[in-house]
């Protein structure tokens, strides 16, 4: 399986409003490739649409941000050949009706579509097969999932996966593209505490291939770059979203400069903030 160089990750002033509030704003990011970054942050802050938007899937309205040196919201198409985005409720989820090995075969058959090259479109449909069950099969590996585990091995039904298991998939379907940047939602999502600490493992062996790595969570771990989301107080300017090691917390964060829109937001309620990102994410699940 190849192994690219990971995608710089950089915002500044990175920002998102949606039709009743900022979804997220106020976002500076400077991760070098091969990062574990970790967006933190509970439900409703607009973790998600900072995730979607990062991936090139959301168009940002304020500031700017820069993945692989592709600048957005300028290159956005340019970003997602880059960026894999794992499964996001509304937006791309996995097929629940599908088998795992059904699952595969089609996120392999994606990819020979809308990824590779068009010589490789010539080959004798053979050699392609071999070609995709080879690529499945390291990103299996390099996904940690042994489908010989599952109940019914490849013909076990993605609905009958457990959750780690799940991510796990996901992680393989997504590295079958050979990406820069990957990008996972709501990572601990139902996870105990053992089964977390597996996925973040999981997720620093992708890092140390060279791919950057891009997750949602409710904790960030200590090694990960933080990006932090937080709804709004009543009444109060918002609080920028910054990126800090997680183990240098409670100590001195990067400066993104003066919100020079915070006298805008300053009276947006919580609500219209967790409105702002359900309406942002919706205009993603429609596109």
């Amino acid at each position: 399986m190849d192994s690219p160089h990971g995608a710089a990750v950089k915002a500044e002033d990175f920002g998102l409003k949606g039709p009743r509030g900022w979804a997220f704003q106020g976002v500076g990011i400077d991760a070098a490739p091969g990062s574990l970054i970790a967006v933190e942050g509970p439900s409703g802050s607009g973790r998600t649409c900072l995730l979607l938007a990062l991936t090139g899937r959301m168009k940002p309205t304020r500031g700017h941000a820069e993945v692989g040196g592709h600048r957005l919201p300028k290159r956005m198409t340019a970003v997602r050949r880059i960026a894999a985005l794992g499964p996001v409720s509304g937006v791309n989820e996995l097929d629940q009706a599908l088998t795992v090995a059904e699952q595969l075969r089609e996120g392999a058959l994606l990819q020979r579509h809308y990824g590779a090259p068009v010589r490789a479109m010539l080959r004798p449909r053979a050699e392609r097969r071999a070609v995709a069950e080879a690529r499945i099969a390291a990103a299996l590996e390099a996904a940690g999932l042994d489908l010989a585990t599952l109940p019914k091995g490849g013909r076990t039904s993605v609905r009958d996966l457990e959750r780690l298991e799940s991510v796990r998939l996901s992680v393989a379907i997504a590295l079958l593209g050979s990406p820069g940047l990957l990008a996972l939602d709501d990572l601990d999502l139902k996870l105990s505490d053992t089964e977390r600490a597996e996925a973040w493992d999981l997720l620093r062996s992708v890092a140390a291939r060279g791919i950057t790595v891009l997750a949602v969570c409710s904790e960030a771990p200590a090694d990960a770059v933080v990006l932090r989301t937080s709804p709004k107080e009543p009444a109060a300017p918002a609080a920028p979203a910054v990126a800090e090691s997680a183990a240098d917390a409670g100590g001195p964060t990067e400066d993104d400069g003066e919100n020079d829109t915070t006298n805008d937001t300053t009276n947006d309620s919580e609500n219209d903030d967790t409105k702002g990102a359900d309406d942002a994410l919706a205009e993603a699940g429609r596109a």
